[in-house]
């Protein structure tokens, strides 16, 4: 009758504790470690874009198991007593909360496609106009510049002159290909050079500027080239958000009742 019992006491502990183990990962020193703090873990990842996989699992469920063996020793020092760990605390505290205050604004407040569109329409319309294709060969001396346009007019390839005479590296390995740019991406006198050349001309003195001498060509012209909308909308939106939040913070600042007087408006 005695054993009847015991088994029927173990039986009853085991249905029991079953469903508890369920819930936990692991027992650590007598203490479970609930699996609702790894799925915890393991959705912060997944927000920041790493898929949920079983080798991920599995390795935040070694962290999970490793911090709370970390946190039973601090606990059992009583570093979580100390005052710089309260200091700590408050202030992890202070900067969560207000993060979930720009985060809520955020979801009441999304960027909508009208606004990402005429942000758009607006960026366009001021980078209409003109784009050129040059090349350049920049010296340090007039004499030296005066001398390969010399021998540019006799003949000399330009892109052979500037890989082997040209001080502005990034370009001199290209033949001094700048690319397309706008002119006013050049400094003034760079750019007042360009704009009086036709394409295929070169200039025929030294342009003299903070850098040095520079030796013009101009390739082409085209009218200025713009992305899609769809290829840059993701952008615009978010320098949008960026700017409702910036705006949301001042408006708080503002509205506050206080004699503080901050250094910078």
């Amino acid at each position: 009758m005695k054993k009847f019992v015991l088994a029927a006491t173990v039986a009853v502990i085991g249905a029991v504790s079953l469903p508890a183990m369920a819930q936990n990962i692991a027992i650590v020193n007598g203490k479970p470690v609930p699996k609702a703090r790894a799925e915890l873990l393991i959705s912060q990842i997944a927000k920041g874009g790493q898929p949920r996989s079983p080798e991920m699992e599995a390795k935040v469920k070694d962290e999970v198991v490793l911090r709370e063996i970390f946190l039973q020793e601090a606990e059992k020092r009583g570093l979580n007593k100390t005052d710089d760990y309260k200091n700590q605390m408050e202030l992890a505290r202070q900067t969560m909360l207000i993060r979930e205050l720009f985060n809520d604004y955020i979801k009441k407040n999304p960027v909508t496609d009208a606004e990402a569109k005429a942000e758009y329409d607006k960026f366009k319309a001021q980078a209409s106009g003109t784009e050129f294709h040059a090349r350049h060969i920049l010296v340090e001396k007039e004499e030296d510049a005066k001398a390969l346009i010399k021998q540019l007019n006799g003949g000399a390839k330009f892109e052979d002159v500037a890989s082997k005479n040209s001080k502005d590296t990034g370009s001199a390995a290209n033949g001094g290909d700048l690319g397309w740019s706008a002119p006013d991406a050049y400094v003034p006198e760079f750019s007042a050079a360009l704009g009086k050349l036709k394409a295929g001309e070169m200039t025929q003195e030294p342009v003299k500027s903070q850098f040095g001498f520079h030796i013009i060509k101009l390739e082409e012209t085209r009218d200025a080239q713009f992305p899609a909308f769809d290829d840059v909308k993701a952008q615009i939106a978010q320098r949008i958000q960026q700017q409702k939040v910036a705006q949301f913070q001042e408006e708080l600042r503002t509205k506050a009742k206080t004699d503080y007087k901050f250094s910078a408006n």
